[in-house]
């Protein structure tokens, strides 16, 4: 299973950007789709995820600028972000719960980031 995340770059402040992370290989189920960031010199944080059953929480931080969606045929899902601050500039990761086969336990998976910079 491989995540491929895409969307990210330079915008000014105020402005909206679309992450996607579409999940590929052998996968049963997904459960929980989450995005993470990390900015320099700062520890990973849990942006938000959604639930199987759409299901949503954010971050504080982000609540009312942020949101998730999921695309279940495409094993996608996105983060629209929108009213962008620079302290939004950070690498995004996604990250999912998969389960490979029906009788395989749950795993997680991590895609490789992608760079959002916010311009003041």
């Amino acid at each position: 299973v491989q995540l491929q995340a895409s969307g990210g770059g330079l915008v000014q402040a105020g402005k909206s950007l679309r992450l996607s992370c579409a999940a590929s290989g052998s996968i049963f189920s997904i459960n929980t789709m989450s995005w993470y960031r990390q900015a320099p010199g700062k520890q990973r944080e849990l942006v938000g995820a959604i639930t199987s059953a759409g299901s949503t929480n954010y971050v504080d931080s982000v609540k009312g600028r942020f949101t998730i969606s999921r695309d279940n045929a495409k094993n996608t899902v996105y983060l629209q972000m929108n009213s962008l601050k620079p302290e939004d500039t950070a690498v995004y990761y996604c990250n999912f719960r998969i389960r490979e086969t029906i009788i395989s336990p749950e795993r997680i998976y991590w895609g490789q980031g992608t760079q959002v910079t916010v311009s003041s």
